[in-house]
């Protein structure tokens, strides 16, 4: 059996004494005072009158994912997410309106952090034993979204549509009673002497300051430096962040002659002057596309990924070298095209080339007049020694100069962030503060293409909204058994 999110039933008038959690608005004036928590009854009465409520910063995947688990753990929590923009936008958009939920190739722990550039040693253990892909795609099929997993471990809906993950998470937290507020964002949030949070929450475009009183505060802003402020506000350091996951752009414009050609697999080394050491990260194999502009494809999404932080220091210069038939050595491939031009002595080269190579004949022409010289048009049986040696070469050692990055449409990925050492990882709450917790890509975590990103969000937003539910369920507990101690008395 799938793992289930238990669902905590306490007395149906415990629920209802705990009215939604205070909050106070004022209107913006050129100067606001300073939140002061209102005063309130010591001991037993102020927790009937405040309850324990949870503010979520951010209503992306990891946002929404913990504000189900948290509430389905304790449904007395009041639970609100804040989203300055749109909810689940990123979900939307992504795996081209797809929605690429998570990886189903990558199900044991330590495999699946190996996808995860930053991360992957800290991820190995118990991270996603938590809520590993598996769970997640239980979950979603529980709750009505079948899903299928393609040839290449990427995990979408049926529908093709993305619209069915996002609809499925919006549901679920409207049914259980989160409170969604759309076009508001969070600009810090003080503590008070009772150790709660006093939350600061705008709205620019009607011109009011909303202060709310929380007991947790889950930051799940992805990379927007409104959740890296939140931090350091606490005092989190905050890895500068830099993008991850692009596409390359190549000094050669020749290319562009070549675009939309893919090759199914090939395996291409980055090189940085930053690294001395061979990285083995920094070798891939699987498919490329060639672009207008340049290189894309799984292969050089992943090798951005890898050495993201080293190409942003670098101004994202760079060797890649391409071999275009891995699968065959160099020396047989030199036996291949000497077989090939004495079987074929009487054929224009252009016209019969060697189809154990793999290769698309519009490759194989601008290989030979472009890169060595070679008019299509002569017969196998007058190419010189030389240059079928020097094909062999380009076909096993391409270089290209990287000179940029072009952006990859589908995700918009960073690496950077609040530091992993600096929150505990099998609660996800921070060491600097109580009670508050991060989950998403606000922390310096990110992963290669493939669905491995929202696998991240998917399980920090479990573990995080277990925490959260965990201790609002027993912070009810403790009050009832304060109760019935007062009532014995």
């Amino acid at each position: 059996m799938p793992p289930q999110w238990p669902c905590l039933q306490p007395a149906a008038a415990a629920a209802r004494r705990f009215p939604p959690f205070v909050s106070r608005r004022r209107r913006c004036s050129s100067s606001v005072p300073a939140p002061v928590c209102a005063s309130a009854p010591s001991g037993h009465a102020r927790e009937q009158e405040d309850g324990q409520s949870l503010v979520v910063v951010g209503g992306g995947a990891a946002g929404v994912y913990a504000s189900i688990r948290a509430k389905a753990l304790a449904p007395h929590l009041n639970v609100v997410v804040i989203e300055k923009g749109k909810f689940l936008s990123k979900v939307k958009i992504s795996g081209g309106g797809r929605c690429n939920v998570t990886n189903g190739h990558h199900l044991e722990p330590s495999g699946l952090a190996r996808n995860y550039p930053r991360g992957y040693k800290e991820l190995r253990g118990s991270f996603f034993r938590s809520h590993g892909p598996q769970d997640t795609m239980h979950w979603f099929s529980d709750h009505g979204v079948e899903l299928k997993t393609e040839e290449d471990g990427r995990v979408f809906p049926v529908t093709d549509n993305s619209a069915s993950v996002v609809d499925c998470l919006l549901n679920e937290a409207r049914r259980l009673g989160v409170s969604l507020q759309a076009g508001k964002s969070v600009s810090g949030a003080s503590v008070d002497a009772n150790g709660k949070f006093v939350v600061k929450v705008e709205k620019r475009t009607i011109d009011f300051v909303d202060y709310i009183n929380a007991n947790y505060v889950l930051v799940a802003t992805g990379s927007s430096q409104q959740g890296y402020s939140f931090a350091a506000q606490h005092g989190h350091s905050i890895i500068p962040p830099v993008p991850s996951l692009f596409t390359f752009k190549i000094a050669d414009k020749r290319l562009a002659d070549l675009s939309g050609v893919s090759f199914t697999r090939v395996k291409a080394k980055l090189m940085l002057d930053g690294i001395q050491k061979s990285a083995p990260e920094l070798t891939q194999t699987g498919p490329m596309l060639v672009t207008h502009w340049g290189l894309s494809g799984p292969v050089v999404l992943r090798l951005s990924a890898w050495g993201a932080r080293e190409l942003y220091q670098d101004k994202y210069q760079a060797k890649l070298v391409v071999d275009f038939i891995p699968d065959i050595h160099i020396e047989d491939v030199k036996r291949i095209l000497f077989q090939h031009k004495d079987q074929h002595a009487k054929n224009k080269v252009n016209n019969a080339f060697p189809k154990e190579f793999g290769l698309v004949k519009r490759f194989w022409g601008f290989l030979l007049e472009q890169e060595v010289s070679l008019d299509g048009d002569m017969h196998w049986a007058t190419v010189p020694k030389t240059h079928l040696n020097a094909i062999a070469l380009r076909l096993k050692q391409w270089m290209f100069e990287v000179v940029g990055k072009g952006q990859f449409k589908d995700e918009f990925v960073t690496g950077g962030g609040v530091p992993l050492s600096e929150i505990s990882l099998g609660t996800m709450e921070s060491k600097k503060q109580p009670n508050l917790f991060f989950a998403g890509e606000v922390l310096n975590v990110d992963g290669v293409t493939g669905g491995f990103n929202f696998q991240n969000a998917w399980t920090g937003g479990y573990i995080a909204g277990t925490s959260i539910g965990t201790l609002a369920s027993n912070s009810i507990l403790k009050e009832e058994q304060a109760c019935l101690q007062l009532q014995g008395s």
